[in-house]
């Protein structure tokens, strides 16, 4: 049996991730944003509210880099979604990590974290104020990458949002193969 719920934004996983971009003075904004994603091979899509501090740094800069929030460091990836760049100046030095400036965005990246995406703003779309952003390279901590030189999930400690409960948690156990997994029902 099932009960509906009505409008909820509910689904799962949510990634936790990090948009980190410059103020005008030049210091470091990151917040953390869990309503974005992937939206073709190679863009992405921020859905922010107009007011963020990380806005006016989008249409300022037209660059951010994304980072994927780890296990790690949850305490300062939920610090950067508890306090605002509009209120806080110092936010990011509380935080305690460190940036360095992207070679290829006018963006910082955030050292500890383990994947990052550094992008140029494509679009800003005002309806609800959507920014789609255009990867132009990833980089990623050798720590997190396997024999292949790919990404490896159970090392990267990604953090998921769970949207129902408010939780952080880690990705799990591999449990299927994509394009491989329903081959059996192909027949």
């Amino acid at each position: 049996m099932k009960k509906d719920l009505g409008v909820k934004p509910f689904l799962f996983p949510m990634p936790v991730l990090m948009i980190a971009t410059y103020n005008e003075d030049g210091t470091v904004d990151v917040m953390n944003m869990a309503w974005g994603g992937i939206c073709d091979h190679d863009k992405v899509a921020l859905n922010l509210e107009e007011s963020h501090k990380t806005v006016a740094n989008l249409k300022a800069r037209r660059a951010f880099t994304l980072s994927v929030a780890d296990v790690a460091h949850v305490e300062q990836a939920d610090y950067f979604g508890l306090v605002s760049g509009n209120n806080v100046k110092d936010k990011f030095e509380r935080s305690g990590l460190h940036a360095v400036k992207s070679k290829r965005v006018d963006a910082p990246i955030i050292e500890e974290f383990p994947l990052t995406l550094e992008c140029e703003v494509n679009e800003i779309q005002p309806d609800g104020f959507r920014v789609v952003g255009r990867i132009v390279n990833v980089q990623a901590d050798t720590s997190v990458l396997n024999a292949k030189g790919m990404v490896e999930v159970t090392l990267l400690q990604a953090l998921v949002f769970d949207q129902f409960q408010g939780g952080y948690y880690k990705i799990g156990d591999k449990v299927g193969q994509a394009w491989k997994s329903g081959k059996p029902l192909a027949k």
